[in-house]
């Protein structure tokens, strides 16, 4: 996120909003992975059988003192703690760059955590912070239709801006599903980088 400092360095703010997910690995559809896995990467033949393999067929059970549960199919998730895990996660997800660079705005993607920026001068700060509103409830509307759910208690939202323009900053709270969040902190930097 180097493209930030650079934003500040020219004398623009930035504005970022991290998202969190709740039990994000869990909720991964396999119909819908194997589906996007091969019309949005082309995968097919014996690969895309692998995969298909390698996601169905998992049972899981519940244990409890000495009573354990009958075994059910898994029919979503995908294996935490495995190599594949995170990334199956991110071929799932990835669909959300090109909903988020509709807005003209920047995102990055690790694992379960989605982090959505923009940077503008000082003067179109609303403009910019009502750009993320908009973004971020799209987001939230693709999640939901995926079968994911953001986590609005554990979400949250930075202005970057030097100490001067700190007037700029729009302090509108900021509404995530049903939550709303307060104005954001403000990140203040007078650090100049060379490029």
């Amino acid at each position: 996120m180097s493209d930030i400092l650079l934003a500040l360095d020219r004398g623009d703010i930035a504005f970022l909003i991290l998202l969190d997910l709740s039990s994000a690995f869990d909720t991964v559809d396999h119909v819908t992975l194997l589906k996007r896995m091969e019309i949005s990467y082309g995968l097919g033949g014996n690969l895309l059988g692998w995969f298909q393999s390698y996601l169905s067929g998992r049972k899981q059970s519940v244990k409890c003192n000495n009573a354990r549960s009958l075994p059910t199919l898994v029919l979503s998730g995908v294996p935490q703690g495995s190599v594949l895990g995170p990334d199956l996660f991110l071929l799932y997800t990835a669909d959300l760059l090109r909903l988020v660079e509709q807005f003209h705005l920047h995102s990055y993607l690790y694992v379960d955590d989605t982090q959505i920026y923009g940077f503008c001068i000082p003067s179109a700060a609303s403009e910019l912070q009502n750009r993320v509103f908009a973004c971020v409830a799209e987001v939230s509307l693709w999640m939901r239709s995926n079968g994911l759910q953001l986590n609005p208690a554990k979400t949250e939202i930075l202005w970057f801006t030097s100490s001067r323009r700190q007037i700029q900053i729009p302090q509108a709270p900021f509404c995530v599903g049903t939550a709303t969040i307060a104005p954001p902190p403000l990140f203040v930097t007078s650090t100049r980088i060379s490029a």
